[in-house]
């Protein structure tokens, strides 16, 4: 049941559906051919967005329309043997046959640390003298704004960064020796907000289309040397990867739960009456060019400390607008056990502690041809909803320069 751009043989990319049977397989519903067949009669949508390619004006339809589609799609695929059947062939595309896109056209992109155990996790190992928490991390939503240009469609490479970083204590120049991946969450933006207008954090939601796996590539040691004093630049703008398929939010909504408690209490324009965080299982599998593949890291979104509201709340409250297709993402996501970090960083507490692997390697961080795919779902057994995965495997550095 989730959304996304695709294309196959000749034709142009479209919108589609995932959805799937156990008589049919993996399929994408084509619903550029649907509207044409009139499925959406008596519904008040444009049914030219489904010949776009980026589901942004689809988006831009409105909730009203996002839900009467969605529940229409619904009907007929479980009743398609009355409906589809005929023209099975030409509205239920095999997934073998296509190419998946970026889903949306991201104007804007924010990354967020509402992880508290990744924050805390990482401040023990850099300050292990101090609070592992800097002092304004329980009173705000803490992020940076990333580089929506650099965001690729799950299954892209992501070439290993060059750039400057301490060795011996000395500056020096080349390919990130410390390359990791961050288990993030993002959420597709499905509504404009005004100039210097704040979004309530008890509407905060409803400006949410849906949401997609995230992974926050991070050179670290070209991170460590630059962040101060204005944070993450070269370590992270270099590539992120994005899910092909957004789930539309209000399918989260059956696995609501409370967050932990807030303490310090939040100020009062981040306050929620209503449990804003949700119960989605999470896990990181690494693949190796040496034939290695295990999950590495299990995980939950429940663990994030700041919700998704909050989050929203907090970027808009000095008036920031948002637009249509932006991406909030919500910063690693790890949990209160060791085997539930998020990032390598932590897994292998910064290499001093590298993963053994069955083929008898140590892997302190990624190298060339290792693919990471993080995955998720929400509900159990037959009511089990996924999650697209993203997946992205690193690609040797160009040749360096001086």
């Amino acid at each position: 049941m989730m959304y996304g751009i695709f294309s196959y043989d000749i034709a142009l990319p479209r919108v589609g559906f995932k959805t799937g049977d156990r008589i049919h397989g993996e399929y994408i519903l084509d619903l550029e051919v649907v509207s044409l067949l009139g499925c959406f009669a008596g519904i008040p949508v444009d049914t030219t967005v489904f010949a776009r390619p980026c589901l942004n004006e689809f988006i831009a339809q409105g909730k009203p329309v996002w839900e009467a589609v969605g529940k229409r799609l619904a009907e007929l695929i479980a009743h398609e043997t009355h409906t589809l059947a005929s023209v099975h062939d030409q509205v239920f595309i095999h997934q073998s046959r296509v190419t998946m896109h970026l889903p949306v056209q991201i104007g804007d992109y924010t990354d967020f640390y509402a992880g508290i155990y990744h924050a805390e996790n990482v401040g023990r190992m850099f300050r292990p003298d101090a609070e592992p928490l800097l002092p304004n991390y329980r009173h705000m939503p803490v992020a940076y704004h990333g580089r929506a240009s650099s965001i690729v469609v799950s299954g892209t490479g992501i070439r290993r960064p060059s750039g400057q970083f301490l060795d011996g204590g000395k500056p020096m120049f080349g390919p990130s020796r410390t390359l990791d991946f961050e288990l993030e969450l993002g959420l597709i933006i499905g509504k404009n907000s005004p100039l210097g207008v704040p979004v309530p954090v008890q509407e905060a939601e409803d400006y949410i289309f849906g949401v997609v796996l995230f992974n926050d590539w991070s050179a670290r040691d070209i991170q460590r040397w630059e962040y101060q004093p204005l944070g993450p630049f070269l370590g992270k703008n270099f590539g992120s990867s994005m899910s092909a398929w957004v789930l539309p939010f209000s399918a989260l909504e059956p696995c609501r739960v409370a967050g932990m408690a807030q303490q310090p209490a939040p100020l009062p324009y981040l306050q929620q009456s209503t449990p804003g965080h949700f119960d989605l299982a999470l896990e990181v599998v690494l693949q190796t060019q040496t034939g290695d593949e295990l999950v590495i890291s299990r995980s939950n979104a429940r663990h994030l400390y700041w919700s998704f509201a909050q989050m929203i709340a907090h970027h808009t409250i000095n008036g920031c607008n948002l637009r249509i297709g932006d991406v909030l993402a919500s910063g690693t996501i790890s949990g209160p056990t060791p085997d539930a970090c998020g990032s390598l960083l932590e897994l292998t507490e910064n290499g001093t502690r590298p993963l053994n692997l069955p083929s008898g390697q140590a892997q302190p961080f990624l190298a060339d041809g290792d693919t990471i795919t993080l995955r998720g779902w929400l509900g159990e057994g037959n009511k089990q909803i996924a999650l697209g995965e993203v997946s992205g495997q690193i690609l040797p550095s160009f040749q360096q320069f001086g």
